[in-house]
């Protein structure tokens, strides 16, 4: 049995086992269905000097306390390529720095897909760059708001510009 199958073939089992007996068969279909990967690969970050020096010459930006983004439509291929970066000056410690990085590239990792989606179905591709502002360590629960607010409307602003 291959890795993927065993695994969904796990998943689907415990999902019957812990659902009542008239539920079974309908929720074992929709486990299946609705089965979905989050990721953010290495070609979905923003990592080249030039593009980030482009991006924030040329590019456009607007905040949402405590994120400001910075962003460009791009010709160069489909999808989305985003980097994350907090401030130094606010925050001394690395490991403060580190934890915002990685809470705010969690909820954008997870939130993504419609935006990706929209800009692959008009052959569009986006660089983002999201900078924390804030002078303390957030929750989880606030970033991941923020994060889903600037992505909402980042697709607004992309069928603005698009139109």
């Amino acid at each position: 049995m291959s890795s993927v199958f065993h695994f969904l073939y796990q998943r689907c089992v415990h999902t019957i086992a812990s659902t009542p007996e008239s539920k079974k068969k309908h929720t074992f279909v929709t486990a299946m269905e609705t089965t979905q990967r989050y990721f953010l690969k290495k070609e979905h970050k923003l990592k080249s000097r030039k593009a980030i020096e482009l991006l924030f010459s040329k590019g456009k930006s607007f905040s949402n306390f405590p994120l400001r983004i910075c962003w460009q439509l791009v010709n160069d291929g489909a999808g989305v390529k985003a980097g994350f970066t907090a401030s130094s000056k606010s925050f001394k410690l690395a490991t403060d720095r580190n934890r915002i990085k990685r809470l705010i590239r969690e909820a954008y990792r997870l939130q993504k897909n419609n935006l990706q989606e929209k800009l692959h179905s008009q052959g569009k591709a986006l660089h983002i760059f999201f900078i924390y502002t804030g002078k303390e360590v957030p929750t989880y629960e606030i970033v991941f708001e923020k994060v889903g607010n600037v992505l909402k409307r980042m697709t607004k602003l992309i069928d603005d510009v698009v139109e």
